[in-house]
């Protein structure tokens, strides 16, 4: 069965399949207005699935007003030059990550494991753009209702993950993600991984009642118990 462009995951909440069926996903956040809100773009061929996620909801390039990225790694930040263009809408990361955006480059990985120090060597890079935003923990974004930035550094220095107020939907980035079950972020792909996974416990004090992950399918009902049965039964496995 083909994979949808686009599947609703709560009222004016979409995701946007980019790789596989929910390998790598980006989210549509709707406005009253007809306006959209992007949140991450995918590797660098992602657009042209994004653009036709967004006409399987009725929309356009020219609708999205405003795209959010979680952080600056390549399958996230990959396809933010190319959108950013088709759209005209500003990029909006923390700002501890808008350096690598600007660069193109990803955060340092984490030097104290043996993945780390490979992928250091390779630099992983992906277009440069620019951030014409540079967001904040705690700040909430006009967007379809209240989308929070809730800061979970460690994946990257400047990740975030993001909660849509209205309809209680909480977006993990990758803090979490959701592939053959709920894991932490594999440690090679981290900047700091015993940051990351000490910062991934922020998500369970939150409330909400929806799940979107970035890599990974959504979970739709009792998210927030599904997260804390997780977060609590690896709480011995969070390094000082």
């Amino acid at each position: 069965m083909a994979t949808p462009p686009a599947i609703a995951v709560a009222p004016n909440v979409f995701r946007i399949p980019t790789v596989g069926a929910a390998s790598v996903n980006s989210y549509a956040v709707l406005d009253d207005d007809g306006s959209v809100t992007l949140v991450d773009c995918g590797v660098q061929k992602a657009p042209p699935k994004i653009v036709a996620g967004l006409a399987a909801i009725g929309k356009q390039p020219s609708d999205v007003v405003r795209i959010v990225l979680t952080h600056a790694h390549g399958d996230h930040a990959g396809g933010a030059a190319e959108m950013a263009g088709r759209t005209g809408a500003p990029l909006a990361i923390h700002e501890d990550d808008a350096q690598y955006l600007e660069a193109g480059h990803h955060p340092r990985p984490d030097q104290s494991t043996l993945g780390g120090r490979l992928l250091t060597r390779l630099g992983p890079t992906f277009p440069p753009a620019t951030a014409g935003e540079r967001l904040t923990d705690g700040q909430v974004l006009d967007a379809g209702g209240g989308l929070r930035v809730v800061a979970t550094p460690g994946h990257s220095p400047g990740h975030i993950s993001l909660l849509h107020e209205p309809t209680g939907t909480l977006v993990t980035g990758d803090a979490i993600f959701n592939v053959l079950g709920l894991r932490y972020s594999p440690k090679p792909l981290c900047n700091d991984f015993r940051l990351c996974r000490r910062t991934a416990h922020v998500l369970g004090e939150l409330e909400y009642e929806r799940v979107a992950f970035t890599h990974g399918p959504e979970i739709r009902t009792g998210g927030r118990e599904v997260l804390r049965r997780f977060l609590a039964g690896n709480a011995d496995r969070i390094p000082d």
